[in-house]
């Protein structure tokens, strides 16, 4: 297996899909990473509303849905970038795929990622990238995605914290159930004692970390502005995963209290086979309707919410 070509360096032999891990990277170096070109995608990406942003009074305990309604940023995307030092922002461009220029990036890295991958977590799709530009000592708050993540510093300094995704007491089951259900992480409450449990990484340009689906993170900024990039995507796994924490929600909904996801294999076997089936039905009625499809088994992540 050649890994020569990739532009991230994962420890293969030790790389596991559930498990948090330091990884090295040379995006640093990248043309389509120098902060001009990534001015001139924020105007391309505004135009397809994939920006979202919020001011420095977000905290880590800040809702992550609410952040831009509760802490906005009134500057405009051009603005924000090109004062990044003053504007006290946080901006992500998001889905940076849909541009055909960075989709070649996307590609790119986890093309370059993939044979190690596929190895223990076949299935990759649904690839996204990610490019987060923020100002001295804002802050991301504290929540999780449901995609695997391998999140890399490109420019500046920043503290990543990372909590396993298993650990019922920083996010619960139900919590999980809730977000794969609807997409709500209104069940995620923050508390400050969390941190003792986190993993930490202090990150510098040319480091990075693999963030597994789930996992709770949050992160803080250094005294320099920052330009972090995440490259995205699900697995057979994840899927399998998702479709049983929608089928958990739906048994809440009846009133039961299920276990969590891999803690019941035999029922979590009956689930995959029943919610499994309804879910195929329901999307060949759809596409029989000539209803648009938004299939976690596409190529690309579907621009969306967040």
């Amino acid at each position: 297996m050649d890994m020569k070509a990739s532009l991230v360096d994962v420890d293969w032999d030790s790389f596991e899909p559930s498990r948090i891990q330091a990884v090295r990277h040379r995006l640093m170096y990248h043309p389509l990473l120098r902060f001009y070109e990534l001015v001139e995608l924020g105007k391309r990406l505004e135009l397809r509303r994939c920006i979202r942003s919020h001011g420095s009074g977000a905290a880590a305990g800040t809702p992550f849905n609410a952040a831009p309604d509760l802490h906005p940023n009134a500057r405009s995307v051009v603005d924000t970038l090109q004062d990044i030092y003053q504007a006290q922002a946080w901006m992500s461009l998001l889905n940076v795929q849909v541009d055909e220029t960075y989709r070649a990036l996307v590609d790119e890295v986890l093309g370059g990622l993939k044979p190690g991958i596929d190895r223990v977590d076949p299935g990759m799709g649904y690839r996204g990238g990610w490019i987060f530009i923020t100002s001295p000592n804002a802050v991301t708050p504290f929540h999780f995605d449901k995609e695997h993540n391998f999140i890399l510093q490109v420019q500046g300094r920043k503290t990543l914290y990372v909590w396993d995704r298993h650990d019922t007491f920083v996010a619960s089951d139900r919590a999980r159930d809730r977000f794969h259900a609807c997409h709500e992480r209104d069940l995620l409450d923050w508390k400050d004692a969390f941190r003792e449990r986190a993993k930490v990484f202090h990150l510098e340009p040319g480091m990075g970390a693999y963030m597994p689906s789930t996992s709770p993170h949050m992160v803080e900024n250094g005294e320099a502005p920052s330009v972090t990039v995440s490259f995205t995507y699900y697995t057979d796994a994840t899927r399998r995963d998702s479709l049983l924490h929608r089928a958990n929600e739906r048994l809440r909904g009846l009133g039961l209290e299920p276990p969590g996801v891999g803690k019941n294999k035999v029922l979590d076997a009956c689930l995959l086979a029943g919610f499994g089936t309804a879910a195929t039905v329901r999307d060949g009625i759809r596409r029989l309707a000539g209803k648009p499809m938004r299939s976690d088994r596409s190529p690309y992540a579907c621009v969306g919410r967040h």
